[in-house]
């Protein structure tokens, strides 16, 4: 009797459908598959030179607001360092340089930042959705509406997001896929107001030298930026009760 009860039980599991993977859950949308077909190889082709496995795959992202860039560092996800192995030309813009503190401003946020949403059916072809507010740019406004919605997104039109082209967002948002399917839950975003390197920054807060408030805050966006072109190691901080970043 053991034997018969084990052997139904085997059976049975046999029969239960498979758990569905994040990927095969994105390829039901048309869009998807559609970017899969289009740039499966390349994106593979890219990881080979990286020697990462699209199943070890691991992503960051770096946003430069003036210089209109998005650059894509990957790693395998049992390393600890990433290493740059994209650039992409943000293709529009909206606002000025500084942070995000309301509904309306037009601004891109500024800050440290993840992939909290994948929208496969956006109105803006595909869409990667950050987690703004987060807890700085709530301790840092006093509006009562901060606004929501920062995606990185295809299009080319935006109101405080960052657009690609159509063609290139199939690009970001499977890297993005393919990290998130091989376990990477928090895909960290890093959106900064421009290269801070030393002269860069001596050059942008002397042209906004009045502005002490904003000063500080890139000082402190600084330290993150600093400590990440030194190591290629995904940030750890805090946010204290001022809303600064503490690494």
């Amino acid at each position: 009797m053991k034997y018969v009860l084990l052997l139904v039980l085997f059976l049975f599991y046999s029969f239960l459908p498979a758990q569905t993977s994040f990927l095969q859950k994105q390829k039901q949308y048309s869009r998807v598959r559609t970017a899969i077909k289009e740039k499966d190889s390349l994106i593979k082709a890219n990881l080979k030179i990286n020697n990462i496995k699209i199943n070890e795959l691991n992503i960051l992202i770096l946003v430069f607001k003036a210089e209109d860039k998005l650059e894509i560092f990957a790693k395998k996800k049992t390393d600890t360092n990433y290493n740059k192995i994209k650039t992409y030309s943000i293709c529009a813009k909206s606002g000025i340089l500084g942070p995000k503190r309301k509904q309306g401003d037009l601004q891109v946020p500024e800050g440290f930042y993840y992939i909290n949403r994948f929208n496969p059916y956006s109105s803006f072809y595909l869409s990667l959705g950050l987690n703004y507010p987060n807890a700085s740019d709530k301790r840092k406004s006093n509006a009562k509406d901060l606004g929501g919605d920062i995606f990185i997104h295809g299009d080319c039109v935006t109101i405080g997001c960052m657009p690609m082209t159509n063609d290139k967002i199939k690009e970001i948002y499977l890297y993005a896929v393919y990290a998130k399917n091989s376990g990477q839950n928090k895909i960290p975003v890093y959106i900064f107001p421009f290269k801070m390197n030393d002269e860069n920054f001596k050059i942008y807060t002397e042209q906004y030298k009045n502005d002490k408030a904003l000063i500080a805050f890139w000082t402190n966006l600084k330290s993150g930026y600093n400590q990440f072109e030194k190591t290629y190691r995904e940030l750890k901080f805090v946010v204290d009760a001022n809303g600064n970043y503490q690494f």
